[in-house]
């Protein structure tokens, strides 16, 4: 106080030597008017010699300087005479006078602080002090405002309620926006930055961030928790169902949330301050959906061949809705793409992971059935490549920034891994991105068959066995595909070409045992030995007449074949009957048997059946009980 009062003496005094010398400036302008009478009157010697005596150009001069002194005088005192309105104004605050007059008051102390700072003056340095004091606690105060009434929405709710019911999301009401906007005015100015010593973030913007951004994080909470609690809840090496996640609620909550919040900071921000405002509110929440997509990640990561589809799923989800938020506010892009990045890079190694655990199992397994019936594995494959096809967008991805064929093993996905973002156009799902999925399901299929031949050829010595086990295979890859979106994936590309040639292999395996009572079935003829065997009148041939051209060596002969023959026949008729087979391979194996046995065997009755002349001792089937034991295989 001591030291305001000597400051306040020190500056009156200057007043007063200011007040002295206009008086004395005065004395001589009543001189001057005086010698200009007197000019008038006539008497120019007397009139003239007391300007010429005291140098009429500096007292111009003075005059000038002290004119410019007294305007300064009054710009002086004229703000320190409203200093007193306008501290009546910040100490009530914006609630008694009202928002609209008190930002009026922090604008007129702005101005006069302009001005006075350009004086440069010792004397207004006190008034500059007081000033600057009443700005920062006009600051303060609308802070405070500021603060409170956002104060009054932060309590977080339940998205659920909103997602089910498909409400939008809250948002401020429209007074209050108009009134945070107001305030934000003033706040976000380089006045306020300057004054509150924040000149690279308005106060206004931290303090909205600070509380909506934990409005946001808080409501959103428990959907995190539950995305990782079920996406564990299933039985250890059961294939993640498409949707049973709750990472798609989250992230749908996530997009309205974010969406209503960008509402919000368009009502009340200024639009340079949009993006700034956005990024800050929502930077905690982005943070904790961060931290949720790694512990997804660590868990798809230890159960790779099983949750990889977890990881399509996300990737697909999560893009599409950074993208929508890009579209609408600008922002973002890059914050959802460094969350992504973990799971992306796992779900391109579950590609060769995938193709890897086909021989990995394939090679391991001790036995293969001895009734050539389906190893499980083929389902869970084909399962696997089934539901590949629901996450086409992903995959879609995924696979073009690999290549073609870079999915064979973990170290080419490696030597072909980015840092580098993937693109818009990357996840655009054209003609050429469905053909890399089409390749990689037929790179699958064909790995496994030749897996399974390789162990089969190993394991099964029978090569019938052998074959039904493949035709077996082969017919439920077929069947899986046939009645899944796996018919539309497979539909080009030479895919039915390369299954038919697996079938034809398995098949021709199999018929490998039948040709053992096909050779049994062939004769031999000598054309130098007479004339052709006598038909009948229908063209039939006359077996008795052939028998009696025999010598006893060619009859016992047909004899033996005849008991070859049937005693393949039954024989491989019941191995046929024991083996398991699928219902279209059965049916399909019997017509193939059918159509090697049928034509030879009847070839060969036609001319020798006269050979036990019809009591069976030798030929046990007509053609008729042949047909009916051949149609019976199936």
């Amino acid at each position: 106080m001591k030291a305001r009062n000597a400051d306040h003496a020190e500056e009156s005094a200057e007043v007063e030597v200011l007040f002295a010398e206009a008086a004395k400036l005065d004395a001589i302008s009543k001189k001057i008017r005086a010698s200009s009478q007197r000019l008038d009157s006539g008497d120019q010697p007397y009139a003239v010699k007391p300007v010429y005596y005291n140098n009429t150009q500096s007292l111009q001069t003075m005059n000038g300087n002290i004119d410019k002194i007294l305007d300064a005088i009054d710009k002086m005192l004229g703000p320190s005479e409203d200093k007193g309105r306008e501290e009546r104004i910040i100490q009530a605050g914006p609630d008694q006078v009202g928002i609209t007059d008190y930002l009026a008051s922090l604008k007129r102390i702005d101005r006069a602080l302009s001005s006075m700072s350009s004086t440069n003056l010792r004397v207004n340095q006190q008034a500059i002090g007081d000033f600057n004091e009443l700005l920062n606690e006009g600051s303060n105060q609308l802070q405070a405002l500021f603060r409170s009434i956002l104060a009054e929405d932060v309590q977080p709710v339940e998205p659920l309620n909103y997602l089910i019911k498909k409400l939008p999301f809250p948002i401020l009401e429209q007074e209050k926006a108009s009134k945070l906007g107001l305030i934000d005015s003033f706040l976000s100015s380089a006045t306020a930055r300057n004054v509150s010593h924040t000149s690279r973030e308005s106060p206004s913007i931290r303090i909205y961030a600070e509380l909506r951004g934990a409005y946001l994080s808080g409501s959103l909470h428990n959907l995190s928790m539950a995305s990782i609690s079920t996406s564990k809840r299933k039985a250890s090496g059961e294939i993640y169902r498409q949707g049973t996640s709750g990472i798609g609620t989250y992230a749908q909550a996530i997009e309205s949330s974010f969406s209503a919040e960008f509402n919000n900071i368009s009502a009340v921000f200024a639009r340079e301050n949009w993006g700034p405002a956005f990024d800050a509110t929502c930077r905690k929440a982005l943070a904790e959906f961060a931290k949720t997509l790694r512990e997804l990640n660590m868990h798809i990561k230890a159960n790779l061949t099983t949750d990889c589809f977890l990881a399509y799923e996300i990737v697909e989800i999560v893009t599409n809705v950074g993208y929508r938020l890009d579209q609408q506010t600008g922002q973002l892009k890059l914050p959802f793409a460094d969350a992504l990045k973990p799971i992306r890079e796992n779900a391109k190694c579950s590609l060769a992971e995938l193709l890897e655990d086909v021989r990995r199992r394939v090679s391991s397994m001790q036995t293969l059935p001895l009734d050539g019936s389906i190893v499980p594995f083929t389902a869970e494959v084909m399962t696997r490549m089934q539901t590949m096809t629901m996450y086409p967008q992903s995959l879609a991805s995924i696979m073009a920034s690999l290549g073609d064929g870079n999915w064979q093993t973990v170290a080419s996905i490696h030597s072909t891994s980015t840092t580098s973002l993937p693109s818009l156009k990357s996840f655009d799902v054209g003609a050429d991105s469905s053909q890399l999925l089409t390749h990689y399901i037929m790179d699958t299929v064909e790995t496994l068959l030749t897996s399974l031949d390789a162990k089969a050829r190993l394991l099964l010595k029978n090569k019938s066995v052998a074959g039904v086990f493949m035709a077996n295979n082969v017919a439920l890859i077929d069947r899986m595909i046939r009645s899944s979106d796996l018919s539309s994936v497979l539909s080009t590309g030479g895919a039915s070409a390369k299954i038919e040639m697996w079938r034809k292999k398995g098949t021709s395996a199999y018929l490998e045992s039948w040709r053992e009572p096909c050779s049994t079935l062939m004769d031999v003829q000598y054309t130098n030995r007479g004339a052709r065997p006598p038909s009948g009148n229908s063209g039939v041939i006359d077996s008795a007449a052939m028998i009696k051209q025999l010598g006893s060596k060619d009859k016992d002969s047909i004899k033996e074949k005849f008991k070859s023959f049937n005693t393949s026949f039954d024989d491989l008729s019941s191995k046929h009957k024991s083996l398991q087979m699928e219902r279209e391979v059965r049916s399909q194996l019997a017509r193939e048997v059918q159509a090697m046995i049928e034509p030879l065997y009847a070839r060969f009755w036609d001319r020798y059946h006269e050979i036990d002349k019809g009591k069976g001792k030798y030929v046990k089937y007509d053609k008729g009980s042949l047909s009916a034991q051949l149609a019976g295989l199936g």
